[in-house]
């Protein structure tokens, strides 16, 4: 959601990376033209016969001693806890230039995505999180036209994102190639959105792209991001803050991931104070329920620029009930086969309604204040 070897940007392929430098072991992986084959075995049977010890960070590193063939996810992030999920088998192990990528068969989740030994996706739960980073923005200002999107390689959010007609086009920068192929292979029903004909894929440094960027292109930015540990922790300051501020149009929206209450009070309550000097329109913080993050719950920073007022907590713009086989144009965009799973516009609403502690410490820093 630690510190990638060889990175010098701030862009991150996905919500967290390492904390040190490793090695990753890798059963029989091929990469061929983007695509990953390997054989796989018992999780449990491998690990128990393992002669030499993986790499720290790796996701076999955070597979449970005390309870063998369990994927145990430990970070200093989130000292002296750790959730775990049984492993049924091992998909897909391998290393790119940034970070290691694994997949396996949970027991009760279906398919999950790891990346530096830290769980990105399920396919029980990923709608949550996709859905919601993506709609809170997008259904709180009329007619989106033009989206960008940092991170976010699994392709779940360009999949919501596509969901909305009005939208004509959608530039994507992701850092990690491995990450997007892998999604393609192993989440076809999340890496859909890519096969959008208004999507723009470009693989590189979010920080950088931003940088670039004409200033008022943009009606809204959705940042998938990691932790802000490391090069992320560049995706979580003043200065990217202001390279998202100067893309957007007036009235323009952003939506970053922005941690746990839970977890990083402080942190949000630091994230919160460098929008408040950036954004000049509304400045907010939602979060929703993720059983397989950390503590179970995500937040989200939800920012406007100067210009038309944006009222992020009662949407103006619904979702439910649109049909998404086609776009604005009527030509044909990606068939988005499935119906919404988490978001609605009540969950919307819901979702700036904070725990007393965080409206404690966070009430006097957004706007409007939630009084």
């Amino acid at each position: 959601m630690a510190e990638a070897d060889a990175v010098t940007v701030g862009d991150a392929p996905a919500k967290r990376l390492r904390s040190e430098e490793e090695e990753v072991v890798v059963e029989a992986v091929s990469l061929q033209n983007g695509n990953a084959t390997l054989e796989s075995e018992n999780a449990a049977a491998r690990i128990a016969r393992e002669e030499t010890a993986p790499a720290p960070g790796s996701a076999r590193a955070n597979i449970s001693t005390v309870m063998p063939g369990w994927f145990s996810e430990i970070s200093p992030m989130w000292p002296g806890e750790a959730h775990s999920l049984k492993v049924e088998k091992f998909l897909f192990e391998g290393k790119s230039d940034f970070q290691d990528v694994v997949v396996f068969e949970s027991a009760t989740y279906g398919k999950v995505l790891v990346l530096d030994g830290v769980i990105q996706l399920t396919e029980r739960d990923e709608c949550s999180y996709q859905e919601m980073i993506t709609h809170l923005p997008l259904c709180s200002i009329p007619n989106p036209k033009k989206v960008l999107v940092v991170g976010g390689g699994d392709g779940g959010v360009l999949r919501e994102v596509s969901r909305h007609k009005s939208i004509e086009k959608i530039d994507i920068c992701e850092i990690d190639k491995m990450v997007v192929d892998v999604s393609k292979q192993y989440f076809p029903d999340i890496a859909i959105g890519f096969e959008d004909p208004r999507v723009n894929l470009r693989i590189g440094d979010g920080v950088a792209f931003l940088q670039e960027a004409p200033a008022g292109t943009y009606d809204a930015i959705i940042v998938d991001s990691s932790d802000p540990i490391g090069p992320a922790q560049q995706l979580f300051e003043r200065p990217f803050f202001q390279s998202m501020a100067r893309a957007l149009r007036p009235g323009g929206v952003v939506c970053t991931q922005a941690e746990s209450p839970w977890l990083h009070m402080h942190i949000i309550k630091d994230i919160v104070a460098a929008c408040r000097q950036t954004f000049k329109g509304s400045v907010n913080y939602a979060w929703t329920s993720v059983p397989t993050y950390p503590s179970g719950v995500i937040g989200f920073m939800l920012c406007s620029t100067e210009g038309p007022v944006v009222n992020f907590r009662q949407p103006i713009n619904p979702i439910e009930n649109i049909d998404t086989t086609s776009n604005s144009n009527g030509e044909g965009g990606v068939q988005v086969q499935n119906p919404l799973k988490y978001y609605n516009s009540e969950m919307h609403a819901a979702a700036f309604s904070l725990p007393q502690f965080a409206r404690t410490v966070l009430e006097p820093l957004l706007t409007p204040p939630l009084s």
